[in-house]
């Protein structure tokens, strides 16, 4: 081997190898495997957008290979798909191949030796990976599909997958854990729907013992998982009809670029989890059984584990049921359950049902359902059958029958989410709680004590009713007279009078102190939702509605004017895209507003995180733009007010279930006459960034001062970025400023917000970035109304191109040293080295 010779002879053959190697590796298309040209160890196929990546891989701690499927753009590798989990190969000599004759499988030893295969028919085919996590073989010529990894799932579920089986084509979707880390190999665990009986979902260990029962669907989620609830980022559906298929799928909502799974651990453990890129970590959002009433049957047959007693024992028996052993139930041992109460009859002995409230739904495999029952036709079936024990609605929004013949195993109470079902009891147990249900005063001689007591007290309730009507009418005049000391006749920009409430004019419910405070718990700091200089905000529970409470502070300044102008304003106006206020309090020193209340916070609370922004896509925040506009437009054009916001920020856009705008905090709001173009004021109030220059610098306000604040909220939502933001890199003071010298120069596309990736059409965005520059003009006059902004971000595909905006204001830094000017509530402040006399920028 050292002769020169020797070498110099096998020189040519080594270059022409690595020459060809390219050749090799470029002949295989970026996600697709074609027929005799094996995708070797070391080769990589990814997804057309580059979400997922194909190829061999070793597990943590082993030397073994395998062929699997990953998410190609998060650093921790998480492999989602193993094709030979159970086949491992001891080197790199392995291919993946595919070819006519319908061989498609893994071979060790390049290329002698098979460890895996899916059987196909003969054909031209080619393999494909998709941007779903799917591998899929179609038929070249119609890209019919073959044969799909989604159909032989192992320890990992993704959007659009399914879980469950189909009988007819014999296949069953079901997740099975790895053996351990470094082992992809079938573990012990698995998580799957058994259809047995009724369809369910069931979590197994050590190959079928039950660890824990996810329950039937009920139409919206399963039983047991009271945590499943509709939001904007999933959707879930269920399909059972009732012969072959009976399988369960989730998807993630349309331009959501969002890496989720839901996979089984070897632990036991079934997770669900999104991908944090800003952390560089999976965040798990659910799992289970994650508390001791989650495991399978704790409590034995014919009772229920309720985890919420904290002083006593998890375990209860079922109404009419005792248990089957007093003296394991008094050791806290619950596993033996519990059996009907000795010499009780059921059958055709006056016999009924009594409900138990909130609770994951007995183990379905040997219910009976009918889906065309109601639940009244469902109780009198189980009624008439002696061998029938309970009966609830197969469905949550009272449709379908179920019915349990034997033992009800496995049922758990819920504090919230989970279903009611009835349990058949003798007539002395159901006497007992119908006692218990209509109280003490169902009993004989306290219903003659109630006749004397009611007979005695009838002769005051004329002289009472008398008093109560003169205190009542007392109280309601006390109540107006405190409302007057805020709606005066002192005040000449808008504020209702004592008058106008007298006579009704404000068409808004009052709510009593208690009543707030109960909803509240006592205005606690666990339901505390924000502060401002108006006061602090709760979340409360007013009759089962999720209510927001706005309590003035009796230290705040520019509190009472904005309790004035929110009762006045937003209690007559109605539109989608306007906060819907439900009342007022007003009682002593308490002043409070009642607002729906809306669970995604504020815009600012999103789209000023890089972590919350990510979820907000190009179709969700174009939505929000229009949104807002529709709402500026209600306000300045067609309500039965014509209003001047004065304050449009990101902080007072609120955002509803659906990611929904909702205008809020009209406390600066002023109302003009259908003719008034425009009006001045000597108390300038607003927020730095958002205040239009007229308005800043003149106390000139109109609707255009609107317009300008909206353009600015627009640029905001595209980019991310605060518009008092300091840009080092330019000369500007703000983000209009920067998106103005972008634009300039043709390079506006810098300034999209870069989490949004490439999910935005770019003709879109630069058309908005144009109308926001329009909205921000120096000039008012230059400025479009609101119908004309609205009209050019609605007709986004058809309609003329915006015309070129001019310079916009306040664009400079003052000296390039400081980003904004010094403002204070009192005396001077500067903006743009223009001096204004009162400026009460928040």
């Amino acid at each position: 081997m050292n002769n020169p010779s020797f070498l110099l002879q096998f020189l040519p053959l080594l270059l022409l190898h690595l020459l060809l190697l390219p050749c090799f590796s470029f002949s295989i298309e970026a996600d697709t495997l074609k027929p005799n040209n094996p995708l070797r160890d070391g080769d990589v196929l990814v997804s057309g957008r580059q979400t997922f990546s194909l190829g061999f891989f070793s597990p943590k701690n082993s030397i073994r290979r395998y062929i699997g499927i990953w998410y190609h753009n998060v650093s921790e590798q998480t492999v989602v798909w193993v094709a030979n989990r159970d086949a491992p190969l001891n080197d790199t000599s392995g291919l993946l191949s595919l070819d006519s004759r319908g061989n498609f499988g893994i071979y060790a030893a390049n290329g002698t030796s098979l460890v895996w295969s899916a059987k196909l028919p003969a054909g031209n085919f080619a393999a494909r990976l998709l941007d779903s996590g799917n591998l899929v073989v179609v038929q070249e010529e119609t890209e019919r599909v073959l044969w799909q990894s989604f159909d032989y799932p192992t320890d990992t579920l993704l959007p659009y997958m399914k879980l469950g089986s189909n009988r007819t084509i014999g296949l069953n979707w079901s997740l099975t854990s790895w053996k351990s880390e470094d082992d992809p190999g079938s573990g012990t665990v698995s998580y799957r729907i058994d259809p047995t009986g009724y369809p369910q979902l069931f979590l197994y260990r050590n190959g079928s013992v039950p660890a824990w029962r996810g329950g039937p669907w009920t139409g919206t989620r399963w039983s047991g998982v009271p945590e499943m609830t509709k939001n904007f980022i999933f959707n879930v559906s269920f399909e059972n009809d009732g012969d072959d298929d009976v399988f369960v799928t989730y998807g993630v909502v349309s331009n959501m670029s969002i890496a989720t799974r839901m996979m089984v651990d070897e632990s036991g453990l079934v997770r669900r989890s999104t991908w944090n890129g800003r952390d560089g970590r999976w965040v798990e959002f659910w799992s289970a059984p994650k508390e001791q009433c989650d495991n399978y049957q704790l409590c034995g047959p014919n009772s229920n584990c309720d985890p919420y007693q904290a002083d006593t024992f998890y375990c209860k028996c079922l109404p009419g049921y005792e248990p089957k052993s007093p003296r394991e139930w008094f050791l806290r041992d619950g596993s033996g359950g519990c059996v009907s109460r000795a010499g009780a009859s059921t059958c055709r002995s006056g016999e009924g049902f009594v409900k138990v409230a909130r609770v994951k739904v007995p183990d379905t495999k040997l219910a009976r359902a009918e889906m065309g029952l109601g639940l009244k036709a469902c109780e009198e079936g189980c009624l008439s059958n002696c061998t029938c024990q309970a009966y609830t609605s197969a469905d949550e929004n009272g449709t379908g029958c179920l019915r349990w013949f034997g033992d009800l195993v496995d049922t758990r109470t819920y504090t919230n989410g989970g279903q009611d079902i009835y349990v058949r009891v003798n007539s002395s147990v159901l006497a007992s709680y119908n006692e218990k249900s209509r109280g003490p005063f169902h009993n004989p001689g306290m219903q003659a004590v109630l006749i004397v007591s009611v007979l005695l007290a009838l002769f005051l309730v004329i002289f009472l009713a008398f008093c109560l009507i003169r205190r009542y009418r007392k109280a309601a005049r006390d109540r107006l007279d405190k409302l007057s000391f805020f709606f005066d006749t002192t005040n000449p920009e808008g504020s209702i009078t004592e008058k106008d409430s007298r006579r009704g004019n404000m068409d808004l419910p009052f709510f009593h102190l208690s009543e707030i405070a109960a909803a509240t718990d006592n205005f606690s700091e666990a339901n505390k939702l924000g502060e401002g200089g108006f006061g602090s905000v709760y979340k409360g529970t007013y009759k089962e509605n999720e209510i927001a409470v706005k309590r003035l502070s009796k230290y705040s300044g520019q509190g009472a004017e904005e309790f004035k102008n929110e009762v006045e304003l937003i209690a007559k106006l109605q539109h989608k895209n306007l906060v819907r206020i439900l009342g007022c309090c007003v009682q002593g020193h308490e002043k409070m507003l009642v607002y729906e209340y809306l669970p995604n916070k504020s815009l600012d609370f999103f789209i000023f995180d890089d972590e919350k922004r990510a979820l907000l896509d190009w179709a969700v925040r174009y939505n929000i733009i229009c949104g807002i506009a529709r709402g500026i437009l209600y306000l300045h054009e067609d309500s039965r007010l014509r209003i001047i916001h004065r304050d449009l920020k990101a902080s007072n856009v609120l955002l509803d279930a659906s990611m929904n705008p909702k205008i809020s905090d009209f406390g600066m709001a002023r109302i003009f006459g259908v003719d008034q173009d425009q009006a001045n004021t000597n108390r300038v109030v607003g927020t730095y960034g958002y205040m239009s220059p007229e308005y800043a610098m003149q106390g000139m306000f109109s609707v255009k001062s609107d317009v300008y604040s909206f353009g600015v909220l627009l640029l905001e939502t595209i980019t991310g970025k605060k518009n008092s933001n300091y840009y080092e890199e330019t000369t500007s003071a703000s983000l209009v400023g920067y998106t103005w010298e972008l634009w300039k120069q043709g390079r506006e596309l810098e300034m999209v917000d870069p989490l949004l990736g490439e999910s935005y059409p770019d003709q879109d965005v630069l058309r908005c970035v144009q109308i926001g520059l329009l909205c921000v003009q120096e000039s008012a006059a230059d400025r479009p109304n609101m119908f004309d902004v609205v009209f050019m971000l609605c007709n986004i595909e058809t309609a003329q191109a915006p015309p070129t905006p001019s310079k916009p204001a306040f664009i400079l830094k003052r000296g390039y040293n400081s980003l904004e000017p010094s403002t204070s509530s009192n005396g001077a402040s500067s903006v743009n080295d223009v001096t204004v006399t009162v400026l009460e920028a928040r």
